[in-house]
């Protein structure tokens, strides 16, 4: 009995192992490798749990850009399996592309021409600048998308004059200058439509249908 109970306790222990061990190597796999160095630590945090995300829930994130921002489905498709980009990496182009105005493709040609000193130089070189209007708008962008999506994101203190009321919230609980790093704090699901945006947000309370925070505005 428990030579059987030490056998069955290993193979969960390698289970385990193993796991971890896959999503190491998928992090490792993106072409790219992951290190967005936009200049901004809130912006990092937050493109890291687009990865996250986008590797779980990858109809609903190819959904997202494709109605959203206007990135081509099959450029997204091909960018995620083709060319294993991260999909922070093509939330952050398809949304800089969005900004100046241009085609995400474009935006993605100059990454993958020289992507050396990480996003914040390829973001100033697009004439989007650390502190600039265009690098705001850059920022409250994550905010609709996670909404749509059905999944929580704590707001940088830079967006707390656009979201009045997350900003009392947070104040509220005497922490407000906490960044906590993101997770995978719930689950968000698109619908069959192909539209990305009536998802379902389960997290450890619960499920809560619906839209998540609304879609952005307070």
């Amino acid at each position: 009995m428990m030579i059987k109970l030490k056998s069955r306790m290993f193979a969960l222990a390698a289970a385990v192992s193993a796991l971890a061990g896959t999503g190491h190597a998928v992090a490792q796999d993106f072409t790219f490798g992951w290190n967005p160095r936009t200049g901004d630590v809130w912006v990092d945090n937050w493109l890291g749990d687009v990865n996250r995300y986008g590797s779980r829930y990858r109809q609903p994130f190819v959904d997202e850009m494709v109605r959203y921002y206007g990135a081509p489905r099959d450029l997204v498709s091909s960018l995620l399996i083709e060319r294993h980009w991260a999909p922070g990496d093509v939330y952050y182009a398809c949304a800089i592309a969005q900004i100046i105005g241009r085609p995400c493709r474009y935006v993605v040609d100059e990454w993958e021409r020289d992507h050396g000193q990480g996003w914040g130089s390829v973001a100033k070189r697009l004439g989007i600048k650390p502190g600039s209007d265009e690098f705001h708008r850059l920022k409250r962008g994550f905010v609709p998308t996670y909404d749509r999506w059905g999944r929580p994101i704590r707001i940088d203190e830079d967006l707390y004059p656009h979201y009045p009321a997350r900003a009392k919230a947070i104040k509220a609980q005497g922490n407000g200058n906490a960044h906590p790093n993101p997770g995978n704090r719930g689950k968000a699901v698109g619908n069959n439509n192909g539209h990305g945006n009536k998802g379902k947000s389960q997290g450890n309370q619960g499920k809560n249908k619906g839209k998540g925070q609304g879609k952005g505005k307070d």
